[in-house]
């Protein structure tokens, strides 16, 4: 089993920046891929970036040229820096370990 804690969430303005952690902890070998999400309100949860199987990077259309996934496998976490934020990327951010486990989310407000 695979435990996921977010952090690095907050209330930012629009064009302000924020790093996002995601620390894993307990059978971190069974790992697979790893990848952010979000979830804004009243909407379906939605791919934002990730690491595959095979160490790519890919990321959502939205978000490419602003984000950048990087992760620290020393300390078993994945970040997610997010620059140049708009208001459409206020959500609750998830990351997931192989999709079978997530974490609790972390809230992102970006206002004007």
């Amino acid at each position: 089993q695979v435990q996921l804690v977010e952090s690095g969430g907050g209330l930012v303005q629009v064009g302000g920046s924020l790093r996002l952690s995601c620390a894993a902890s307990g059978t971190v070998g069974d790992i697979v891929n790893m990848a952010w999400y979000r979830q804004a309100p009243g909407e379906q949860r939605e791919f934002v970036a990730m690491f595959t199987s095979t160490n790519v990077i890919r990321y959502a259309d939205s978000v490419k040229g602003r984000f950048t996934i990087s992760r620290d496998n020393a300390k078993n976490t994945m970040f997610l820096q997010m620059n140049m934020l708009n208001p459409a990327a206020t959500a609750v951010y998830y990351c997931t370990a192989t999709f079978r486990s997530w974490g609790q989310g972390t809230q992102v407000t970006v206002s004007f």
